[in-house]
C-alpha cells in the first residue's frame, strides 16, 4: 500500500493539536454566577461566544488533519528522474 509518510504525520499532528486545544477550551469555559450586573452578563456572553468560536476552529483543525490522513493513503510521490513514458506508434 502506498502511503505518503509526511502527509500522514502532519495529519496526525493536526488531529492531536486540535484535540488538545479542544480539551483545554472545554476546561476554561466561562461560568456565570448569580447576582451579576448587566456589564458582567454582557462580558460573560462575549466570553462564551469567543470560546465557542475557538472550539469551532479546533474542530476544523481536527477535520483537516483527518482529511490529510485519508488522502495520505492514496497519495503517490513523484519520482525524480523516474521511468519515462514511451509512446508506441500504431502499426498499419
Amino acid at each position: 500500500m502506498l502511503i505518503d509518510k509526511r502527509m500522514i504525520i502532519v495529519g496526525i499532528i493536526m488531529i492531536i493539536a486540535g484535540t488538545v486545544i479542544l480539551l483545554y477550551l472545554t476546561e476554561i469555559t466561562p461560568i456565570g454566577k448569580t447576582g451579576m450586573t448587566e456589564d458582567e452578563k454582557l462580558n460573560l456572553l462575549l466570553a462564551e461566544r469567543e470560546n465557542a468560536d475557538y472550539k469551532t476552529l479546533s474542530g476544523i483543525l481536527i477535520g483537516f488533519g483527518f482529511l490529510l490522513v485519508l488522502i495520505s493513503f492514496g497519495a503517490r510521490r513523484k519520482r525524480k528522474g523516474g521511468a519515462k513514458k514511451i509512446e508506441k506508434k500504431p502499426s498499419q
